[in-house]
């Protein structure tokens, strides 16, 4: 049987899905949608879509996070510098230098959550 797939996406789960939305928000300049206000939110790129929900009581355990996952979310940008000025402005500075890579440079940073950032910009 052959499966037929038709998207494919990052979710997010946090607790304080506010702050996390909030985030996005200011970083990607756009606004959710859909979006269910303390419940869902969906930033839809040209290319990609980014879900942050918050989990049932039931099953926050399933969902904790620590900085030590192995997920990274992965954003090309046209300004390296710029999209770290933004974040530092944002009061999440990345705690690390500009790393030069065969494919470009970049450098990581995290969302309140603790979910990793790349920010890549082509060379």
């Amino acid at each position: 049987m052959n499966i037929k797939y038709t998207d494919a996406f990052i979710t997010i789960a946090t607790t304080d899905i506010n702050k996390t939305v909030e985030f996005y928000r200011q970083f990607l300049k756009l606004n959710p949608e859909p979006y269910i206000a303390n419940a869902y939110a969906e930033f839809r790129l040209e290319k990609f879509k980014l879900a942050i929900f918050k989990p049932k009581e039931s099953n926050v355990i399933e969902f904790n996070n620590s900085r030590g996952s192995g997920l990274s979310i992965c954003l090309e940008v046209v300004d390296l510098a710029k999209a770290i000025a933004t974040l530092t402005a944002m009061g999440y500075p990345p705690p690390g230098k500009i790393i030069t890579a065969s494919h470009g440079r970049e450098i990581y940073a995290y969302d309140p959550t603790g979910n990793r950032l790349i920010l890549h910009q082509q060379i």
